[in-house]
């Protein structure tokens, strides 16, 4: 018999698309992938990362095609990670027995984990808008750092539909104060270098490290590359940077807590000079700009924790 009155049925919302993530089979990287297409790469080798590309397929970062992806020495592109030091380290200093840039990009990191932020319920919504992975590094997970303190980092790696970024907190488990750099050596993959300027920096003095570390005033314009560029810039955080082609924004930077910048470029004599920088005119094609604290020393407390980032924005 049927009822004169049936019950509405209940609607069933779609199940939206998420955020997949997966491990290679020789557990050495992460994957990351939005359903809107784009996707990320990291080594557990340095926590690197080793690839980041627009839905369109687009590759934002610079790898050489010489980098040793197997964790016999620190990855030649994408972002290493800098920490605790960033120079070549004074002998005297706590650091001095470490080598240039630090350990952090060449010990094997813990995946920690993802976690994912929703975008909008409207029923055209894509899915999740991000996902972040998270990446675990502690002084007991070193057979010698060569550096007598005891630590706990953190990196976190978001990427968005339109966005890639990284931050690093650094906590002091130790009894100890110490001091630390931390810079993110970002290779940022362009068309032409030649064709390329970086703005935002026109009224920031800058340490020259071609010139043997001269100190520079403000050159008041944007950055032109047209020869072996070694620069640290010291500008205030909230200070955008913007990476243009032809005129054109194509990245658009921003920082939290790092109040440096770095410009490099190899140019054709140091490029050939690296063993894993590949190939030989690939110095056309990358430019790197990279957020950081390395002008000074950064105090940290015994128990506590620093916290900074940066935010790549591709346009």
């Amino acid at each position: 018999m049927d009822r004169a009155k049936k019950p509405a049925a209940i609607p069933v919302s779609p199940i939206q698309p998420t955020p997949q993530v997966s491990i290679s089979d020789d557990n050495s990287r992460v994957t990351a992938n939005l359903p809107t297409g784009q996707q990320l790469q990291v080594l557990l080798y340095g926590a690197t990362v080793i690839s980041w590309k627009s839905a369109n397929g687009k590759e934002n970062l610079f790898l050489s095609s010489k980098a040793h992806l197997d964790g016999s020495k620190p990855v030649r592109g994408g972002i290493p990670l800098v920490f605790p030091v960033f120079g070549p380290p004074s002998s005297d200093h706590p650091t001095g027995r470490l080598p240039q840039h630090g350990f952090a990009r060449n010990s094997r990191w813990e995946y920690l984990g993802k976690s994912s932020s929703e975008s909008s319920t409207l029923p055209n919504s894509k899915g999740d808008a991000s996902v972040k992975l998270d990446f675990g590094l502690s002084n007991s997970m070193l057979s010698d750092s060569k550096w007598d303190y005891e630590f706990n980092l953190t990196y976190s790696v978001t990427l968005s539909q339109d966005s890639l970024e990284t931050s690093l907190a650094v906590r002091n488990t130790g009894t100890s104060n110490y001091e630390f750099q931390v810079l993110f050596h970002t290779y940022l993959a362009i068309d032409s270098i030649t064709e390329t300027t970086v703005s935002g920096l026109e009224k920031a003095a800058f340490k020259d490290k071609v010139q043997g570390g001269k100190e520079v005033e403000p050159a008041g314009k944007p950055i032109s590359i047209g020869s072996e560029t070694d620069r640290i810039y010291t500008a205030a955080p909230e200070q955008a940077i913007k990476i243009l082609e032809k005129g054109k924004d194509r990245y658009e930077l921003t920082r939290d807590m790092l109040s440096d910048v770095v410009v490099w470029n190899p140019w054709l004599e140091k490029a050939k000079g690296m063993a894993d920088f590949g190939p030989e005119d690939g110095y056309k094609k990358m430019v790197c700009v990279e957020a950081g604290s390395v002008n000074a020393w950064n105090t940290l407390d015994a128990g506590d924790t620093w916290e900074g980032g940066q935010r790549i924005k591709a346009l």
